[in-house]
């Protein structure tokens, strides 16, 4: 008896249309807004440049810290005080760090809106930061970072980026900090992080109905207490390639499995191959069906499930791919994955893999961006990478309208295997000598 089964086509994306973009300037800061008639919920989000590329180094985890702080209490009322003015809205102070931006964001009913901005604006601008509950908060932290980095994955990543971006750059060392440098911080710090970041007024991103929102009102509320001019962003950043590949080997003893982390830098979020980039990242490691996901999970059965794919940030990005694989199999794994990046970057896509790509990106807009904070996030996409309004009314055409040669000349130009770092973490003893013998690179061990 044989068992055939053949993979579904695509289906037909559905149409969406991206809601009306307003943007105002107001109480000495700036308001996006996007439209959504008759919707009852609202979200508010202070978008602030205080991400992590802002935080010196060595003081790695500033960001993380301080937005668990917030949550400590303000001038004006104590943390059981403030938890039960902010609870008995029905909403909860929601905050999000990456590269280029802190936010925190409400979500209620729009009738209760302004109340909740307020109680937002009384966090960020006039948090209590008492010592004692910031060293808490710190030392909760750390503990956090340490249970994480005991498992496999974090001391591989970190490895990737310091190799891709250099430990001297503050972005060449983990988001969040490591265990170490977070423990490291004092009060001083965070307090000084605070009044050079958090005191600017930033952008107020709101998503509603904005015929029952008063944009003005929200901003002075926002905006109240604010001040200083506004930041370089600074341009882009020119991340050069390696020469050649190498391994870095971080050793885990006794572990069944390894990790594996291989990248290289690629271009910044705002630049004009973004979607071609995208949809090759795609086909070559980016779904289930993916290239990689199909090789390697598949056909040879070396892993639960593999991803590769591009990230960007307003400075910077990177192409890496991420997996664990059985101890025994580790160098054909590696063996494997580079020889079909290398096979998407000199033969590209075929029409039937960027009709799936195609197919499903457009039609996660369709399904993603439907709620009000789903919306809100996208405005601040608009607003770090200083894109035009309309950029996601067109990106769902965008997808679609890319076509083979510009998504393989998106393959052949960014993905470079020549030049990839590959991040095992695993047992050195064990697999050194395959991986020397796989011939990939100078196997190198991590002196982390």
């Amino acid at each position: 008896m044989t068992l055939i089964a053949e993979r579904p086509g695509p289906g037909a994306a559905r149409p969406y249309r991206f809601p009306q973009v307003v943007r105002r300037a107001a109480a000495g800061g700036q308001v996006v807004a996007a439209h959504l008639p008759g919707q009852n919920l609202a979200v508010a989000l202070l978008l602030l440049d205080a991400g992590a590329g802002r935080e010196p180094v060595g003081k790695d985890g500033l960001g993380g810290v301080l937005a668990k702080a917030l949550e400590e209490g303000t001038a004006q009322r104590d943390a059981t005080a403030y938890a039960l003015a902010i609870e008995a809205l029905g909403t909860e102070l929601v905050t999000g760090l990456d590269w280029d931006s802190f936010q925190v964001s409400v979500q209620v009913p729009v009738e209760r809106l302004s109340a909740a901005v307020e109680l937002l604006a009384e966090a960020v601008r006039t948090p209590r930061l008492d010592p004692a509950d910031v060293r808490r908060v710190r030392d909760d932290e750390a503990t956090a970072l340490r249970m994480d980095w005991a498992n496999p994955g974090p001391r591989a990543d970190a490895a990737l980026r310091a190799d891709l971006f250099g430990v001297e750059n503050r972005w060449g060392r983990p988001m969040y900090g490591d265990p170490g440098t977070v423990a490291g911080l004092d009060v001083d710090d965070v307090t000084v992080f605070h009044s050079e970041w958090f005191i600017r007024p930033g952008t107020l991103i709101v998503a509603g109905d904005l015929e029952r929102i008063d944009l003005d009102a929200l901003a002075a509320t926002a905006f109240a207490g604010a001040g200083g001019g506004p930041v370089e962003k600074g341009g882009p950043i020119e991340v050069p390639l390696h020469d050649r590949r190498r391994i870095i080997l971080v050793d885990r003893p006794g572990s069944v499995q390894s990790t594996l982390r291989l990248g290289h830098p690629s271009p910044h979020r705002a630049h004009p191959d973004y979607v071609p980039m995208t949809l090759a990242g795609t086909v070559l490691g980016g779904a289930f069906t993916s290239r990689l996901n199909h090789l390697i999970r598949e056909v040879h059965g070396y892993t639960y499930g593999i991803r590769g794919d591009f990230a960007s940030s307003r400075r910077f990005g990177r192409f890496a791919v991420s997996s664990g694989v059985q101890t025994a199999v580790t160098a054909p794994a590696l063996v494997e994955a580079v020889g079909e990046i290398t096979r998407t970057q000199l033969t590209g896509v075929t029409e039937d893999e960027l009709a799936v790509a195609r197919s499903w990106r457009a039609g996660q807009l369709s399904v993603e961006l439907q709620s009000p904070r789903a919306i809100a996030a996208a405005l601040t996409t608009l607003v770090v990478h200083d894109l035009p309004d309309d950029y996601h009314a067109r990106l769902r055409e965008s997808l679609l309208a890319a076509d083979i040669d510009q998504v393989s000349a998106a393959a052949a130009t960014h993905l470079h295997p020549h030049a990839l770092t590959l991040v095992v973490e695993g047992d050195s003893a064990v697999i050194r000598d395959e991986l020397v013998a796989a011939g990939l690179g100078e196997v190198v061990d991590h002196a982390g």
